[in-house]
C-alpha cells in the first residue's frame, strides 16, 4: 500500500505567473494565482506548481557536469502540431534535429527541459 500520492509537481522559476501560463497554453487547465506560488489544474493530471525561486539558475542542456534535475514528457499526438504550438508560447528547442524520432526536447521560457512525445 503506497504511503503517499503526488499531490504537485512543483517548478522553481523567476517568475511563476509567465511559466503557469506557458504550461496553461501546453497542456489546459486552470491557473490560481497565489503571489509567488502558483497552481495549474490539469484536467486528467497532478497540479503543476510553480514557485518563485529568487536567483533561479536554469538548467542546462546537455550538461554532464549539470545535472537537469527532472523534466516533463509530455504525451501528443501530432509531434509538428505541438511543435508548432510550443514554439509559439516561448518553448526553445533544445534536441529536435532528428525528425525519426518518437520525441523532441525543448526548454521552458524559464529553462527546465521537456519532451513532447508522440509515444
Amino acid at each position: 500500500m503506497p504511503v503517499a500520492k503526488v499531490g504537485a509537481v512543483v517548478l522553481d522559476c523567476a517568475d511563476p505567473r509567465a511559466l503557469a501560463g506557458f504550461y496553461a497554453g501546453l497542456v489546459g487547465g486552470t491557473i490560481k494565482d497565489e503571489g509567488d506560488w502558483v497552481d495549474l489544474q490539469v484536467p486528467g493530471g497532478p497540479v503543476l506548481a510553480f514557485q518563485e525561486a529568487p536567483g533561479h539558475v536554469t538548467p542546462r542542456w546537455p550538461a554532464p557536469d549539470h545535472s537537469q534535475q527532472f523534466h516533463l514528457d509530455l504525451t501528443v499526438e501530432d509531434l509538428d502540431a505541438a511543435e508548432k504550438e510550443a514554439l509559439a508560447l516561448g518553448a526553445k528547442p533544445l534536441e529536435t534535429e532528428d525528425r525519426s524520432r518518437t520525441f523532441r526536447v525543448y526548454a521552458d521560457p524559464a529553462g527546465h527541459p521537456f519532451c513532447l512525445c508522440a509515444c
